[in-house]
């Protein structure tokens, strides 16, 4: 009585871990989250401090009011009235562009032009090695017509 084994859960697991791309998203996600503070650093100690030369580097004091009066409390809560913290608004949306622009620059760039002259190099390598293989190639071709030429001429000498 041989009755096919089904695979325990934890052969299962096992299995779904040693999977590529489990693996290559959990590096992913831990050098997301230290260049993270990378990203934070240059944000908060860089670009922040030359936003704030111009204006000013909270927006999230300017605020218009739908319906008066407006107050709201030291926390972000509303009092009364109906604000719209434009403000807030511009300031995610300005901290998303920096930190989209820092990582494409200090990260995306560099890494695609990388990625390319390794490319580059690779294709270089496989050129060189087709011109061998054709080198080759008509070398043995040119020894073939060679020895069936002298084939030839020992024939008609016989």
């Amino acid at each position: 009585m041989s009755a096919k084994q089904e695979p325990s859960v934890w052969h299962g697991f096992k299995a779904f871990l040693m999977r590529g791309n489990v693996v290559d998203l959990a590096v992913a996600v831990v050098i997301g989250a230290a260049f993270t503070n990378i990203v934070n650093s240059v944000v908060k100690g860089l670009i922040n401090p030359l936003v704030g030369a111009i204006g000013t580097q909270n927006l999230d004091h300017y605020s218009s009011c739908l319906q008066a009066p407006c107050a709201v409390n030291a926390d972000g809560s509303v009092k009364t009235g109906v604000p719209i913290l434009w403000g807030t608004v511009i300031g995610a949306t300005l901290t998303f562009v920096i930190t989209a622009a820092v990582v494409y620059f200090l990260m995306v760039l560099p890494m695609s032009k990388y990625l390319a002259r390794q490319e580059a190099r690779k294709r270089a390598r496989m050129g060189a090695q087709e011109v061998v293989d054709v080198t080759e190639l008509e070398v043995l071709k040119e020894i073939r017509d060679a020895l069936l030429a002298q084939r030839g001429t020992q024939r008609d000498t016989r």
